[in-house]
């Protein structure tokens, strides 16, 4: 089994865009927006977007929900960390050993939490 696509919420969609057009820069994927309140990122065998709800309710982040980005070796980690801290995110975690996995969290524009790892 494959996982077909993740969708985070958004309350403003330029923002969002930005912010994750610079998180996936250099990472070859492309950018669609199929219609105004959705906008995807796509590689093979990836597929990630930011959307502003269907009921037009707020966009809020779920308890406990987290995506996970595999971003490279523990320097692509530390250095996307102090990326997406630049561009305005919460940090929720710093770089660190955790288990098997070097990782690192923050929380998006949104509140949305990421999980960057190696």
């Amino acid at each position: 089994m494959k996982m077909n696509y993740f969708v985070v919420g958004t309350n403003d969609m330029h923002a969002s865009q930005a912010f994750y057009d610079a998180f996936f820069e250099g990472a070859g994927l492309q950018s669609m927006s199929p219609s105004d309140r959705m906008t995807y990122w796509l590689g093979e065998g990836f597929a990630f977007a930011v959307a502003i709800p269907f009921d037009e309710m707020p966009a809020t982040n779920g308890n406990g929900t987290m995506v996970g980005f595999c971003v490279g070796v523990r320097e692509d980690v530390e250095r996307m960390h102090s990326l997406v801290l630049e561009l305005g995110v919460t940090c929720e975690g710093a770089p660190n050993q955790r288990g098997p996995k070097f990782s690192a969290y923050v929380r998006d524009l949104d509140g949305n939490k990421l999980c960057l790892s190696d």
